[in-house]
């Protein structure tokens, strides 16, 4: 297998900002935004290789010892929650569902209080024998990422012929209660584009809740073109040759989807534009790595290393400081429309989704 470069950085970054942080003990930043809402990768390992995530032969998993430790997590989530005002948690991967003893770990973290809203985004693969004890353990939602139901085209996408396997899931999903289940699907240019009314169809007849997501620049291999990428104007120009649309009511807040009633409702659609019409301004995001590095941002190239901290047998105090001042020095947006974006030395499989 070709070497790939993950860029597993473990630093202490200071602040993007000379501005001195306020006394507050929530996780702000300069710009006003008040981060609540946690996404936490619990392995960066996955069963499915799809073609815009990773290569066919998959990466260099993160060797054992470096992946946070049940109890050095629980006790970044106890911080998060009792000391940086944390109230959404959602568990990531990779794949979250190849971390071993996962009804364990959510229950312990359905567990703290406050008690946090507890989610999760998955592949569906093996959900449909664990949805059950998912739910009974706590675990209050679930997202499943899907881009077809066609086989063929699943297998195109994601190099396994598992699609039947999702599909089960889902269903095991939504009889579990995990409501509202969701569905996030990835259009690509020349793949999967005719599917988008299809997807939705499919989403409307057994009851589950579609978003799109642009495609965005978070491959292993940096191949990402934004000439590709089917943006949300014409995920919705799709969606619109077959559905009619119209805006949802309510306000959107800090939700990442832009809502779309179809045919009246009570169905809807959501469209993640994270490229094309980004919602950095109203972001409540907080990312943590598998190997314990927080993130202010999903595209961000800096990080703050919390494992270290946790075994150099720093107090909750200070790694909680840590956190806020990674936060604190959050940009404004991700830059991907700006001539100097880079893109991010991890994928997306070791940032979390």
């Amino acid at each position: 297998m070709s070497a790939v470069n993950l860029g597993l950085p473990r630093l202490r970054v200071e602040p993007a900002t000379s501005e001195p942080r306020p006394d507050n003990p929530a996780l702000i930043d300069t710009f006003g935004r008040v981060a609540t809402d946690l996404r936490v990768s619990l392995t960066d390992r996955c069963n499915l290789r799809c073609t815009y995530c990773m290569p066919a032969d998959g990466l260099p998993w993160l060797p054992g010892k470096d992946v946070l430790t049940d109890e050095e997590l629980l006790r970044l989530l106890r911080i998060a929650v009792e000391r940086l005002g944390i109230t959404d948690i959602r568990l990531t991967g990779g794949e979250p569902m190849l971390r071993p003893g996962l009804e364990d770990l959510i229950g312990q973290i359905a567990a703290l209080r406050p008690r946090p809203r507890l989610s999760m985004t998955t592949n569906g693969i093996g959900l449909a024998k664990r949805a059950a004890r998912i739910a009974a353990a706590g675990l209050d939602r679930i997202n499943v990422s899907l881009d077809t139901v066609d086989r063929e085209t699943f297998r195109t996408i994601s190099r396994r012929d598992r699609l039947s396997h999702v599909l089960d899931g889902l269903a095991a999903a939504r009889a579990a209660g995990l409501d509202p289940v969701k569905i996030n699907a990835v259009l690509l240019r020349g793949v999967n584009e005719h599917e988008a009314a299809s997807l939705l169809r499919f989403s409307l007849d057994h009851g589950y809740h579609l978003r799109f997501i642009e495609q965005m620049p978070l491959d292993a291999q940096h191949g990402w073109n934004r000439r590709d990428m089917v943006t949300a104007s014409e995920i919705l120009d799709l969606l619109r040759a077959e559905f009619d649309l119209t805006p949802s009511p309510g306000e959107r807040g800090g939700a990442p989807a832009e809502r779309w009633l179809v045919d009246g409702g009570p169905g809807d659609v959501g469209v993640i534009a994270s490229v094309t019409r980004p919602f950095c301004a109203a972001c409540e995001r907080t990312r943590l790595t598998a190997d314990g590095a927080v993130r202010s941002c999903l595209f961000s190239n800096a990080e703050t290393d919390l494992r270290g901290l946790l075994r150099a047998g720093h107090d909750d105090e200070a790694v909680a400081d840590a956190w806020r001042m990674t936060m604190w020095g959050k940009l404004a947006g991700h830059e991907i429309n700006e001539a100097g974006f880079a893109q991010p030395l991890r994928p997306m499989s070791a940032i979390g989704g």
